[in-house]
């Protein structure tokens, strides 16, 4: 899979190529692995895991309403079976403006 085009394909903005590479690097070993490669919206669990590790600990987000981002992710991406992870993460992100959180300095 061409993660890199899967996230232009659904950015609504033009894709921060050194955030994308940071995101690629950090959670190289998740997307190697099929189990944990897609975000399943319909998972209950899987939504708490995508707001407690990735917005809460990862961004450092607390406030606001954290799953009707994750919902709105959820829906943007609607079309695509195969939700990939690094897309779902670079989306939530964008929307928080943490994009940034991956680029090395």
């Amino acid at each position: 899979m061409d993660h890199l085009a899967d996230v232009k394909k659904f950015a609504k903005k033009a894709v921060n190529e050194p955030a994308f590479a940071g995101m690629s690097k950090s959670y190289a070993l998740v997307m190697s692995k099929p189990d944990t490669r897609y975000v399943a919206c319909s998972d209950p669990a899987e939504l708490e895991r995508v707001r407690e590790n990735f917005l809460k600990k990862k961004l450092g987000l607390n406030g606001g309403d954290l799953d009707a981002s994750i919902k709105a992710v959820c829906e943007h991406m609607k079309a695509d079976k195969t939700k990939s992870r690094l897309t779902f993460y670079y989306l939530l992100a964008e929307h928080y403006g943490k994009l940034d959180a991956f680029v090395k300095k």
